[in-house]
C-alpha cells in the first residue's frame, strides 16, 4: 500500500450526488450503464459510464446516492465523454457494488 499525504487525499473531490438518469451502453467493452449524475447546483449534473450491470437494474438506480469523484479531467469511453468517477467496491466475483451514504445528505457534499 502506498502511502499519500493529506493534502493528496484533499485533492480528490469525493462528492455525493444522486442517479437522475440510467440508460444501457451497449457500445461499451463491459456491460455497463451511462448515468446522469445530479452533484448540487454548485457542481451539476456529469456524466458517468458505471460497469454496475450485475448488482443494478437501470429503473432501480433513479434517485439513488452515490459517491463521486468530480474533479477527474473528463474521459472519452467510446462514444461518450465520462465527467466523473462513481466510485464502488468489487464483491468476491469482482462486479462492483456502489459506494453510497446510508442517510440523505445535501447534494454536493463532500467526504468529511
Amino acid at each position: 500500500m502506498k502511502t499519500i499525504s493529506w493534502n493528496d487525499f484533499l485533492r480528490v473531490e469525493l462528492r455525493v450526488g444522486r442517479i437522475v438518469e440510467a440508460r444501457e451502453f451497449p457500445e461499451a467493452r463491459m456491460p455497463a450503464y451511462v448515468l446522469q449524475v445530479d452533484f448540487g447546483p454548485e457542481i451539476g449534473i456529469k456524466k458517468s459510464s458505471a460497469q454496475i450491470v450485475a448488482h443494478y437494474r437501470k429503473e432501480d438506480l433513479i434517485g439513488k446516492l452515490v459517491v463521486g469523484v468530480v474533479n477527474f479531467p473528463k474521459k472519452q469511453i467510446g462514444p461518450i465523454m465520462s465527467e466523473c468517477l462513481v466510485t464502488g467496491f468489487h464483491d468476491e466475483e469482482g462486479m462492483v457494488v456502489l459506494c453510497r451514504p446510508d442517510r440523505d445528505v445535501p447534494l454536493g457534499a463532500r467526504l468529511a
